[in-house]
């Protein structure tokens, strides 16, 4: 695949000032570091398929993501080209073939977990991200095989942060049907459908999903945790995790 992108990022925090009103009365001008937007057009085969509000960083990997999760290609190999103009306000993506009309969806093969696997990837996330630390504006997403944590990345939206870490794992050969993902944010249908279609087959939040994205991981065989934090779970969908004693194996 044949990659273009920017060559270099643009800045991703403004100082903003403000004015500090407190219910005690107190007023006093102050200002703080306020994350930047940015919006990405991605048109595959010459036609518009979306536009996105994210950050100024990752955008091959957002809009790899992008292509898999909605279900455009099957892997990396079916892309010629990505092309993102120098301001990275559009990616012009060529596919090698015409996307397929109907959609297929297969269920993600399930693989053994670990809760303390989870667990870390918990305190990662509790440890804090850098956009989010300073901003409090950012989701986060973390890759990771095993206790091996692969990708750690932070969008505006939950989904944009998901898609470029199925970007990253597309972009450097790694098998996400091997995968664990980790997202700060819910979990309704749209992202469980977005695991199911890289093929991840472990999907963990720290917030909650929907009855109706529970059902889906059911029926696509997804492990989904929720509520995932440095010292709990909650397993919603697939097999329980592997017991002390027990390996991969």
């Amino acid at each position: 695949m044949y990659s273009k992108e920017p060559s270099k990022e643009q800045t991703l925090l403004t100082s903003t000032p403000y004015q500090y009103i407190g219910r005690d009365g107190a007023r006093r001008e102050e200002s703080e570091e306020v994350l930047s937007e940015h919006c990405m057009e991605i048109c595959i085969n010459g036609q518009t398929a979306t536009k996105q509000v994210c950050i100024h960083k990752f955008l091959t990997e957002l809009a790899l993501g992008y292509l898999l999760t909605e279900g455009f290609i099957h892997s990396e190999s079916d892309v010629a080209q990505i092309a993102i103009c120098e301001q990275g306000a559009k990616a012009e993506i060529l596919l090698k073939e015409k996307p397929a009309e109907t959609r297929k969806i297969s269920p993600v093969i399930p693989i053994p977990w670990e809760t303390e696997h989870i667990f870390s990837l918990a305190d990662r996330f509790a440890a804090g991200m850098p956009l989010h630390q300073k901003t409090f504006a950012t989701h986060s997403c973390f890759l990771a095989r095993g206790s091996e944590l692969l990708f750690a990345c932070e969008d505006i939206g939950r989904h944009n942060a998901l898609d470029k870490a199925v970007g990253h794992a597309l972009r450097r050969g790694i098998d996400l049907r091997q995968c664990a993902i980790y997202s700060s944010g819910r979990i309704p249908t749209d992202m469980a459908m977005k695991a199911i279609r890289s093929g991840v087959p472990i999907l963990a939040s720290k917030a909650s999903p929907s009855q109706e994205a529970v059902a889906l991981a059911q029926k696509y065989n997804l492990t989904l945790i929720c509520a995932a934090r440095r010292d709990r779970m909650k397993l919603f969908a697939g097999a329980p995790p592997l017991t002390k004693g027990e390996n991969n194996g």
